[in-house]
């Protein structure tokens, strides 16, 4: 049987992806990678490059797959609740975007520039949602009128999101064991919503 690089490269990523959600960066290992991919170590460096640059290659991949599941959208409550059903249903992404932020902080990250734009046409997306013309952007993609409360709401919409599914040790303490993930999910959606109307007063001021 010849010999699949594409299929090799898949089983590395997606053993990659489980590794690096579960372990980060620092905690990974490219041997455990390698057994549960079924491919040899030299392989992934061959493929990938170092462990970091396949971690970039696996975020990548995993803020793709979620932009393209969860495309922005106007209706930022709709959005929100799309949000959470993703992360509820693919834990590795948030997981790997935590690890990020935990072993990378406030410094610059793998492709800072095109995942930028990406969050732009979210925020682009939120401000077309908004009462009127107001928060349009111009040509050089910033934002008047409402623009900052369109890029607060679409940051308090993803902190809301996400943060919601990434610590349920906090949500059983705070809201206690028998709320469910149906019911955070509502509830996240009504913040939003109310989210959504305070930034539109505020842009009739």
């Amino acid at each position: 049987m010849a010999y699949d690089s594409t299929a090799t490269k898949e089983r590395i990523l997606a053993a990659a992806t489980a590794e690096f959600a579960a372990h980060g960066v620092a905690g990974a290992r490219v041997d455990r990678i390698a057994a549960q991919a079924k491919a040899n170590k030299r392989a992934i460096y061959d493929y990938f490059g170092d462990k970091s640059k396949l971690f970039a290659v696996v975020l990548e991949r995993a803020l793709a797959e979620l932009a393209d599941a969860v495309p922005p959208s106007g209706d930022l409550p709709g959005y929100a609740e799309n949000l959470f059903d993703y992360h509820r249903a693919h834990p590795e992404a948030l997981r790997l975007v935590m690890w990020e932020a935990l072993e990378v902080g406030d410094r610059p990250v793998p492709a800072e520039e095109a995942r930028t734009r990406h969050y732009q046409d979210k925020i682009r997306a939120a401000a077309s949602g908004d009462s009127g013309d107001s928060g349009g952007s111009d040509e050089s993609g910033e934002f008047g009128g409402q623009g900052g409360d369109a890029r607060t709401r679409v940051f308090f919409t993803l902190a809301l999101a996400g943060w919601s599914i990434a610590m349920p040790q906090l949500r059983r303490m705070v809201l206690g064991p028998d709320y469910s993930l149906d019911d955070l999910r509502a509830d996240v959606a009504r913040s939003v919503r109310a989210l959504s109307a305070t930034g539109g007063a505020s842009g009739e001021e």
